[in-house]
């Protein structure tokens, strides 16, 4: 006679967990890392955008400009010579083509000669920059240095192709120019121009007070919803190449 062993029944699944969505997988445990209001408000990056260092603000902090963006960008310098350059310099190291559209073509070409052969950095003369073909991979700067009086110039703001155009100061179109910029820079001024440009950017009366003091290499960087300081400090090789921060040339 055969005897048979009975089958022992099958243990009973463990019910399943359902999963964690948006946590990622289960780790070791640790205490949720918290903050207070008042500890949230003391936390800060030290750079607020990629792009150009301009300089630093009045806590020392880098201040960016992010010249390379996927919607047409319009910036307004009024202002010097030097603080344009520094900026076209910068630029290109970063992998930006820059071209610079100027009256004054001997004011750039030792800049150009410098760095020409290692950047994309071309000068050309006013009304004449050819066709620029931008992308997120190949931004492009245009610098327009075109005088008091800029004509309209031919290749202007486009997706991931900013415009710069430079104002020694405020001349008979810097205001329209300044209305229709996204970003502008204002540099010394006299007072008589502080006043027209407070009114234009809705300055507070202390920051317009201010900006016929300013230092040379100080600027003053405002949009439609801030305004910021900042200091251009030049290195070694930009001071060799263009001399020390000044306002006029």
């Amino acid at each position: 006679m055969t005897t048979t062993t009975p089958t022992p029944p099958a243990p009973t699944p463990a019910p399943r967990r359902a999963p964690r969505t948006g946590f990622g997988l289960l780790g070791p445990r640790h205490r949720r890392h918290t903050l207070s209001a008042e500890q949230l408000d003391t936390l800060a990056l030290p750079i607020g955008d990629d792009g150009v260092v301009a300089g630093v603000d009045t806590e020392g902090r880098p201040a960016v400009l992010g010249v390379s963006r996927p919607t047409a960008y319009d910036i307004v310098l009024i202002g010097g010579l030097w603080t344009a350059q520094v900026l076209a310099l910068r630029a290109a190291a970063t992998g930006v083509r820059v071209a610079v559209e100027t009256g004054r073509p001997d004011a750039w070409a030792q800049l150009v000669h410098a760095i020409a052969s290692q950047s994309g950095l071309t000068v050309h003369d006013v009304g004449r920059v050819p066709p620029l073909g931008a992308s997120a991979g190949e931004p492009v700067l245009v610098v327009r240095d075109c005088g008091m009086r800029p004509p309209r110039g031919r290749v202007v703001s486009a997706p991931w192709r900013a415009v710069l155009t430079l104002l020694p100061y405020v001349s008979p179109v810097a205001p329209r120019l300044v209305r229709q910029a996204r970003l502008v820079g204002v540099q010394r001024v006299s007072p008589d121009e502080a006043g027209q440009l407070g009114r234009i950017l809705n300055l507070p009366r202390t920051e317009q007070e201010t900006l016929p003091t300013l230092a040379d290499g100080v600027t003053l960087w405002c949009n439609e919803r801030d305004r910021s300081f900042a200091m251009t400090q030049a290195t070694d090789t930009e001071t060799g190449l263009l001399g020390n921060a000044r306002r006029v040339d």
